[in-house]
């Protein structure tokens, strides 16, 4: 009798030490088992809640953008002849940038932004046809200044939502740099919302991002994977863009002619953490007295995918202006990119490419 009046003792005080551990808010991880011992909480659904929160937070590790966020993008027209070089602002902060061919053998950047707060983009310059399959492909709301012929019918018949700074002052030209009129004009962020407000598009995408998104992906034990510390890209005889891996960084410098490609306020060298690289056909638009450029770029073909110092052999496809371009690996499975910046660089097909 004594020896069961003991346990129940023992019983009790355990009992009482849990209430009061429960009623200060410590956390318990123990049940009582019919016999008064201590067993744990069910293994598999501590490993699933566990698995879950993994999941969350690696979500919300990924930097380039916000994966929850459903601001709708905007897309920006970029000047990048020679003259400008050196002037260009807020590249680095776009998170994928497209570079093809326009008339005179030059290129023109189109540049995605979203979630951003820019006091200084640009120099914005006009619209080509082309550039509107890749806003579209972003859902993004398109920013120009101007446009050619080709440009400005296909805005109205694509239904467009742009803000043509030639009709919408969301811009301010800086004569202090000493440039031709035409390579002067800057715009901000609040610009470009205040114009989106002003013409009632919609900010909100219900759409994915172009890219899955990845903390790490190896590409060094993938199908056909290359070294990958230069890449040449040439898009004319006077036109080239050039990457360099910083292995320490882990990033890819760009340059422009074999020159540092650098931003005007932050001095700094632009990098790219992705390139996308492939080839179509390009040809003068017949009667255009500009010598204007379209491009074939519906359709399909290979190219080449560059991160952390390897190229792999990708495909990609296009199957109307407004759809997404699909990238694959050779073993058919959609790409996914390494957490940051991507250049896609569409280069006319006549032209070569290095990778070492």
């Amino acid at each position: 009798m004594a020896k069961r009046r003991k346990r129940l003792n023992k019983k009790g005080k355990f009992v009482i030490f849990l209430l009061i551990l429960i009623l200060i808010g410590v956390p318990t991880i123990f049940l009582l088992s019919k016999n008064g011992n201590v067993k744990n909480k069910d293994k598999n659904s501590t490993d699933t809640v566990k698995e879950e929160k993994k999941e969350e937070k690696k979500e919300e590790e990924i930097k380039i953008i916000d994966l929850k966020s459903n601001t709708r993008p905007y897309a920006v027209m970029i000047n990048n002849i020679y003259t400008v070089w050196g002037y260009q602002c807020g590249l680095q902060d776009a998170y994928i940038i497209y570079e093809m061919i326009v008339e005179g053998g030059y290129t023109r950047l189109m540049a995605i932004y979203k979630d951003k707060n820019l006091d200084r983009i640009g120099s914005v310059r006009s619209s080509r046809h082309y550039f509107l399959d890749y806003a579209l492909e972003n859902d993004a709301i398109y920013v120009h200044f101007g446009w050619s012929p080709q440009a400005q019918n296909d805005i109205k018949s694509l239904g467009v939502d742009n803000i043509n700074f030639i009709s919408y002052n969301g811009y301010k030209r800086d004569y202090s740099l000493g440039l031709a009129t035409e390579h002067t004009a800057f715009t901000t962020t609040n610009n470009i919302m205040e114009g989106a407000s002003y013409y009632g598009y919609r900010t909100t995408t219900d759409e994915k991002p172009l890219f899955d998104y990845t903390e790490n992906i190896d590409l060094s034990s993938m199908e056909g994977a290359i070294i990958a510390n230069k890449v040449d890209i040439i898009f004319s005889a006077s036109r080239s863009t050039q990457f360099e891996y910083d292995s320490v960084n882990k990033v890819y410098k760009r340059f422009q002619n074999d020159k540092s490609h650098t931003d005007y306020v932050t001095k700094e060298q632009y990098t790219a953490k992705n390139i996308i690289t492939y080839k179509v056909n390009n040809y003068k638009i017949s009667g255009d007295t500009s010598g204007r450029q379209t491009l074939e770029n519906i359709g399909s073909g290979d190219g080449w995918y560059i991160s952390n110092g390897y190229a792999v052999p990708i495909t990609w496809e296009k199957t109307s202006r407004s759809s997404k371009t699909i990238y694959k690996f050779k073993d058919g499975t959609n790409i996914k990119v390494n957490d940051g910046n991507t250049h896609i660089e569409i280069q006319p097909s006549t032209q070569t490419i290095t990778i070492e």
